[in-house]
């Protein structure tokens, strides 16, 4: 495998006081439940449906707190894809069981393996596919996905969204990746690239979010790869 890591831009995790405060959410906290939320979603966007299991990994604050603050609830919140204000939230455990979906949460005695005291990490499967992604809730609502394995690749972002990833059997797919960041002034803090057996998986760390019309143009690529904007 081979991976290239170019930094280019100083990331920015907080961009308006409306990043501190958090956004509209069922409670109770920013960072045990809409954070939580928010890496359950991530979750949802890599593995694009619905699991038939989902184990999640507990550390530090998050592995001392989750039953009482929410987070089970709000991670597999994210999972099935509800918003942070969806009324649907506090039953979301009771939605997924009755979907046939396994779940299982787990409380891990150990340092956060990326060294942050509220860490989830999430696996994802059916039973043709997994995925698997950390996550730490940095307050606000806001996260940082720490790790990413999706269809064999291994990778650690730098951390905070936007994400966009790209799977496809084209090696040339960087350059029209970066044509339509360019076209729409979108910044690149920073990109990685990796090559498995004949797939080539193409990362990019974002300085801001995506208007609407690029993210229409990047899922017009769909067809020669999967897009995924986290």
């Amino acid at each position: 495998m081979n991976a290239v890591t170019l930094k280019e831009k100083k990331n920015i995790s907080y961009k308006s006081c409306f990043d501190v405060i958090g956004p509209v959410m069922i409670g109770p906290s920013s960072s045990h439940t809409a954070g939580a939320l928010a890496i359950g979603l991530v979750a949802n966007k890599l593995f694009k449906g619905l699991p038939k299991r989902v184990v999640v990994k507990y550390y530090e604050s998050f592995a001392e707190t989750h039953k009482g603050h929410g987070t089970d609830f709000a991670i597999i919140s994210g999972i099935l894809g509800f918003a942070t204000d969806d009324s649907r939230v506090p039953d979301a455990i009771k939605i997924a069981e009755s979907q046939g979906i396994d779940i299982t949460f787990l409380e891990e005695s150990g340092d956060s393996p990326v060294g942050h005291p509220n860490t989830a990490d999430i696996y994802l499967e059916d039973d043709s596919r997994s995925i698997r992604t950390v996550g730490i809730s940095v307050g606000g609502g806001l996260i940082k996905v720490k790790h990413i394995e999706i269809d064999g690749f291994s990778l650690n972002p730098q951390g905070s969204l936007p994400i966009m990833i790209a799977i496809s059997s084209r090696n040339n797919l960087e350059l029209e990746l970066r044509r339509i960041f360019k076209k729409y002034e979108v910044d690149i803090n920073n990109s990685t690239n990796l090559e498995k057996d004949g797939k080539y998986l193409y990362q990019f760390d974002l300085d801001s979010q995506l208007s609407g019309e690029a993210r229409k143009e990047l899922e017009n690529l769909s067809d020669i790869a999967n897009i995924i904007i986290l």
